[in-house]
């Protein structure tokens, strides 16, 4: 009964995944039946096919991303993960704008570390103060000018104003999460709306900017949860979706959420793969606690980019071990 069960699973992953190169879409009914896979065998297959998808349409070629914290805590914002949220203890550094001297310095140590793409991060809503805005502005002109790496920015909720200063700079993406699915969101922030989230992400695409957006997988979502936040992405039609994994921080409600499995992970990775087969999905924050010595399998799973070095209030590892482990794999960069 198992083993037909499991061949009758098989077909439906190799039915879809010829399907999908041939240049139809997944549906919310085939994402279901991804969902209700439970045995051993049936997520292997699902990585295969996944993997399948991700050489068809992305290729061998892994794209490495690095961030600096460039503004850390303070944030008037009460998302429920988040350690820099000012609502909340926790055991961080706060601190203003870094000067544009050590920006420069940490966008030449990620480009010398492998990574095409570079980003400078500052805790709260958005960026309201002239001044501030100017010296990140002259910091994105100043990557532009003088280094390889792709400048990057993730400021919170701007204006349409803001981002067009952002792209006469040299910015080339924004990063901005939907963190989660419109319909878990009040869940897990009330500060501010997800209509909001939507708005920056649109102004921002309406500038002429390369779009990042994903979310945090762990939140106490639904698999039907993070389903709709793939259509949502999907519809949007952004150009990279960053999978973060929640890392409890101690002090944020979210501190006792229980931690994601491994292979959960990896079947989340695929079902993102197989809804959106041409876009890059790059695994983030949480990725060493939540897959731990299962951390290749993700591009199996069917990632085509990682972020290296530190986030934002956690420590990542030795960039040249990623590195490694993509190349083990026959992959590159």
């Amino acid at each position: 009964m198992k083993k037909t069960f499991t061949k009758s699973h098989n077909a439906f992953l190799q039915n879809l995944t010829d399907k999908i190169i041939a240049g139809r879409t997944a549906t919310r009914s085939d994402a279901q039946k991804i969902n209700s896979l439970q045995g051993h065998d049936d997520l292997l297959m699902l990585m295969a096919q996944a993997n399948r998808i991700r050489n068809y349409f992305r290729g061998p070629r892994i794209q490495l991303c690095a961030i600096v914290n460039a503004k850390s805590g303070r944030c008037s914002e009460n998302c429920i993960f988040c350690a820099q949220s000012a609502h909340y203890k926790t055991e961080i550094e706060s601190y203003p704008l870094l000067n544009g001297n050590k920006i420069l310095a940490s966008a030449k140590t990620a480009q010398q570390s492998g990574a095409t793409h570079f980003s400078i991060v500052t805790s709260g809503r958005g960026i309201t103060g002239a001044r501030e805005f100017k010296k990140i502005c002259s910091s994105i002109n100043s990557i532009a000018q003088n280094l390889d790496v792709i400048p990057c920015a993730s400021l919170g909720i701007l204006s349409r104003d803001q981002f067009l200063m952002l792209c006469e700079a040299g910015l080339k993406r924004y990063h901005h999460n939907l963190e989660t699915a419109p319909s878990h969101f009040s869940a897990i922030c009330s500060t501010h709306r997800f209509a909001e989230r939507l708005q920056t992400v649109r102004w921002a695409q309406e500038a002429g900017l390369e779009i990042c957006a994903g979310g945090i997988l762990g939140l106490g979502e639904t698999q039907a949860q993070r389903t709709e936040l793939a259509f949502t992405l999907r519809n949007l039609a952004v150009d990279s979706v960053p999978l973060n994994f929640l890392h409890p921080i101690p002090g944020t409600p979210a501190e006792n959420f229980p931690p994601l499995a491994p292979l959960e992970i990896l079947k989340t990775i695929a079902l993102f793969r197989f809804i959106m087969p041409r876009k890059e999905i790059r695994i983030c924050g949480g990725r060493e606690t939540g897959l731990r010595t299962l951390q290749p399998l993700m591009y199996v799973a069917g990632a085509d980019g990682t972020m290296i070095g530190n986030y934002l209030t956690t420590s990542g590892r030795n960039p040249a071990i990623d590195v490694q482990e993509l190349y083990d794999l026959g992959l590159t960069t």
